[in-house]
């Protein structure tokens, strides 16, 4: 994949650009085998990998310029925008709201925010597609200054973007290097988006985290859920789990299934998505995952992680060492930590590893591990 951004200076994100897709996926399994170290009684499994191009889900574009010439991209070392709306790691349907959104912030004069004044309402717009064409659209603003012209405006943006059906108010007041804030103000009726991966509806609230690459966590979800089924626990447990998408992949009527997130959000669609389905013996409580398995009356049969990139730190990793539990599903999206975390349960041994490439164009994967007690 080529890229004019990139090629320009103007967006350097992708450290790999330009390099054979091939050779991006080799690289990174050959990094992962390295960080883990010589194991004669792992199997590595061939790496997975899908488009190098077009397969974000999510556009998260920073808004400078004017009310009259926004930008959607990036900032420079400035602090001033850069407009990517080009960006080839979109695929057509998200890079096709792009347009519609800047003309969107001109009509409905959202003031871009502007980093070194720290003055202006519009700090980001964040845009998630579905695997059905359909959109979720979040404004990241500093007040709720002009959210009255957005609902004002909201039918004509409803009109240019049929697809759009959900819609939302993010506030971040605070001058931060940060995302997004913790107060959601909705704009429309349907609250979730509906992400359809292998035939399981995962509904996704403007809040909730979810993979970036569709296509690559389809597959993730697929071998997680071929190594339980081989295993046939009673009972699993899913921490981290998000919105739900390893416990509803692992659902069956002779099994027990909780899953743990710190996220109330994340857990009302994961709620909402077990219900939809009618699994009943599938549940999910907001929680630490940690206080969760030191204050639980027994360990399961199989526990799957899929930690942030700090991994799951010393005291649960201790936990999963002395509590029994005869097999781990580890998630992970740096060995670095995983290779830590595993040094601190040394009696659970990773059996089968697969690297997913869910970050083309860049050093980054996920690489998925089967523990099992020796």
């Amino acid at each position: 994949m080529q890229c004019p951004y990139f090629d320009a200076y103007r967006c350097r994100s992708c450290t790999w650009m330009g390099r054979p897709h091939g050779e991006q996926v080799a690289d990174k399994e050959r990094h992962c085998r390295d960080v883990l170290g010589e194991r004669d009684d792992l199997t590595w499994l061939p790496p997975v990998s899908g488009r190098e191009s077009g397969y974000r889900n999510k556009a998260k574009m920073v808004v400078g310029g004017t009310v009259d010439q926004p930008t959607l991209g990036i900032l420079d070392a400035e602090g001033r925008g850069v407009d990517l709306e080009g960006c080839g790691l979109y695929p057509d349907d998200l890079g096709a709201t792009f347009p519609v959104l800047a003309a969107f912030v001109t009509r409905a004069n959202l003031t871009p925010y502007d980093v070194p004044s720290r003055s202006g309402e519009l700090k980001n717009l964040l845009v998630t597609l579905s695997p059905d064409g359909e959109l979720m659209l979040r404004f990241v603003l500093r007040s709720q200054e002009p959210v009255a012209r957005i609902r004002k405006h909201l039918p004509w943006l409803l009109d240019a973007l049929p697809s759009l059906r959900v819609a939302s108010v993010n506030l971040l007041p605070d001058h931060k290097a940060v995302l997004e804030g913790e107060r959601e103000i909705l704009l429309t009726a349907d609250e979730t988006l509906r992400m359809r991966l292998n035939g399981i509806d995962l509904h996704l609230r403007p809040q909730s985290f979810f993979q970036t690459n569709t296509q690559i966590a389809a597959a993730l979800y697929r071998q997680a859920t071929a190594w339980v089924e081989e295993l046939a626990p009673a009972s699993v447990w899913d921490l981290y789990c998000g919105v739900g998408g390893f416990a509803l992949h692992c659902a069956h009527p002779d099994r027990d299934v909780t899953g743990i997130e710190t996220s109330a959000e994340a857990i009302a669609s994961a709620t909402l998505s077990a219900a939809d389905a009618g699994l009943t013996r599938v549940r999910f409580a907001a929680g630490d995952a940690t206080a969760f398995a030191l204050g639980a009356a027994a360990p399961p049969e199989l526990v799957i992680v899929n930690p942030p990139r700090r991994g799951i730190g010393e005291e649960l990793s201790r936990w999963l060492e002395s509590s029994g539990v005869r097999r781990v599903v580890y998630s992970s999206c740096n060995a670095a930590s995983l290779a830590r975390d595993l040094a601190a349960m040394p009696s659970l041994r990773p059996r089968r590893a697969q690297v997913l490439d869910m970050f083309p164009q860049t050093t980054h994967y996920e690489v998925l591990t089967l523990l099992e007690r020796v």
